[in-house]
């Protein structure tokens, strides 16, 4: 519901990808093969950067506010709290840039038998960028320049999602075995969605520390 109330907040990293992808075929080059090769990885970096500037947003204005700090105070598992903002960022920025992805592959040329597996790599890794981002976020709370910080503070964490993501989308384009690369994306994502709550929340209280 504040997502939706801040639609401009929802929408930029939306419109940033859609804009970045589109201008590709312009400014590289229109030449089909090309693009089709290149298709994996600007749709996974644009992804990624589009994530990324939305997870600033994911506690700010509950910090602001102090909302978020009466909730933490609470009684009760705070992991339940945590797991459902991760949650919520995931639906308005990860399952959207999910649903756009096949139709923004079609400008390069991307093969349509591979789109498949373009999705399901976006539906397994959209949550784990979620998650990851959520710790650089709880740690950079108090921080004026907190943006900058927790991204740089994260980037590094999603180079393995962007690297194995992108290594089974181009198996899938050229017909090769994909499942190993589902079930490491697979593990990662529960070993995350497991541990990282409990990391955030260890964040959060060092940010009101």
């Amino acid at each position: 519901m504040l997502a939706i109330r801040r639609r401009r907040e929802l929408s930029n990293p939306l419109v940033f990808f859609v804009i970045v992808v589109s201008l590709f075929p312009l400014g590289v080059s229109p030449d089909q093969d090309l693009l089709s090769k290149m298709a994996p990885g600007v749709i996974w970096v644009t992804a990624l950067l589009a994530t990324l500037m939305s997870m600033d947003a994911m506690f700010r204005s509950d910090y602001d506010d102090g909302s978020l700090e009466q909730l933490l105070l609470l009684p009760g598992p705070k992991i339940l709290l945590i797991g459902a903002k991760i949650t919520a960022h995931w639906l308005s920025i990860g399952l959207p840039l999910v649903i756009l992805a096949p139709l923004m592959s079609l400008l390069l040329y991307f093969p349509t038998h591979a789109i498949g597996s373009l999705v399901i790599t976006l539906l397994i890794s959209t949550p784990i960028l979620s998650l990851l981002g959520s710790v650089g976020v709880a740690l950079t709370l108090s921080l004026r320049s907190g943006g900058i910080l927790s991204s740089l503070l994260i980037l590094p964490f999603y180079i393995p999602v962007l690297i194995f993501s992108t290594m089974a989308i181009n198996a899938s384009a050229n017909s090769l075995p994909v499942s190993g690369y589902y079930a490491l994306l697979g593990a990662f994502l529960i070993v995350s969605a497991l541990l990282i709550p409990f990391a955030v929340v260890a964040a959060l209280k060092v940010s009101y520390n």
